[in-house]
């Protein structure tokens, strides 16, 4: 029987419909949306211009790093370095500045820093075979510890000549928006259209899907490997940067725990801790969620220490609704 264009119409828009309700980002947005509603009735303070403010400065970090680590396991890996990364590339800037040099000496030794990162975790994963989550927890240690060496574990806040620079970059804002969200949402796209548009992206989401085959078809995976765990690192020596001047000191403890915030965030945003799964705008989200969480605690009087409880009680749904909705698939 021969189909109408109407008909035709019809199924793509149920098609359409139907990916968007089974995408596990769309559930997290609403469940961002709706915090945000009843926070704003619960609360006096929550919508506030003063708390929105905070709210979407805060969650910059978060999410520039959570960009990153996507990458790395839509591949199927695991970064856990990225906090210490993030520590010692905010230290190495801090204390490059601090010695006299300009703002663009201390940003590029702090992104270089944060490449040799990569690139050593790289290697040791996509060339000699090493488990991501050895490598990368064994740099874990490393990296906040050459942070303690390099400012022998003291607080850096005096940035030199440039320091009044250094705080504009991080604190500043521009119409009313904070510069830390606008990088982020400049980041955010150049993912996004990495991922969906580029050669690259393939590579990552083939390499995520099936490492053999993707082998087979000619697919250079080790150095797209190398490539991701780099662009990890970067994530967090960004962000690093950012944090830095926003904060207008530097201690040995910054960025402690952050790295279980970040998987979570890309977790709850519908990457795929097994590969081939993930998006820049998931990513987003996802650290949305966790810094709305963290902020309403605080707004509702309930004590701070359930915060990983939530998380953590989040990142779980997250791994049980793809769980589900891969059963319904096979069935």
């Amino acid at each position: 029987m021969a189909i109408t264009l109407d008909q035709t119409i019809a199924q793509k828009q149920r098609n359409w419909l139907s990916s968007i309700f089974a995408s596990q980002t769309f559930w997290v947005l609403l469940a961002v949306i709706v915090a945000c509603i009843f926070l704003s009735f619960a609360t006096s303070s929550f919508a506030t211009p003063t708390n929105l403010y905070n709210i979407t400065r805060n969650v910059t970090f978060v999410a520039i790093i959570a960009l990153g680590m996507t990458l790395v396991i839509v591949t199927g890996g695991i970064d856990l370095s990225v906090g210490s990364v993030l520590c010692l590339c905010s230290m190495v800037l801090a204390v490059t500045m601090h010695a006299g040099y300009g703002i663009g000496t201390g940003i590029a030794a702090s992104i270089g820093t944060a490449l040799v990162i990569g690139a050593f975790n790289g290697i040791l994963i996509a060339y000699l075979g090493f488990p991501p989550f050895v490598v990368t927890l064994g740099m874990l240690s490393i990296a906040r510890s050459l942070a303690m060496v390099a400012s022998n574990n003291t607080v850096v806040f005096q940035f030199g000549p440039d320091h009044d620079k250094l705080l504009a970059l991080g604190g500043g804002a521009w119409l009313g928006i904070a510069n830390p969200v606008l990088y982020m949402a400049v980041l955010a796209l150049l993912t996004g259209f990495v991922l969906r548009w580029t050669r690259f992206g393939r590579y990552v989401f083939a390499i995520g899907g099936n490492e053999h085959a993707a082998t087979l078809t000619g697919v250079p995976v080790r150095k797209i490997k190398v490539a991701v765990y780099m662009i990890s690192a970067l994530s967090a020596g960004v962000a690093g940067i950012v944090q830095t001047g926003w904060l207008g000191a530097v201690t040995t403890n910054i960025g402690a725990g952050m790295e279980l915030q970040v998987i979570a965030a890309a977790v709850i945003g519908g990457a795929n801790l097994a590969g081939g799964v993930g998006t820049a705008f998931g990513a987003i989200v996802g650290a949305a969620l966790i810094e709305v969480i963290r902020n309403s605690l605080g707004l509702l009087g309930i004590n701070a220490f359930w915060q990983g409880t939530f998380i953590g009680g989040a990142i779980v749904l997250a791994v049980l609704f793809d769980r589900l909705r891969n059963l319904r698939q096979s069935e």
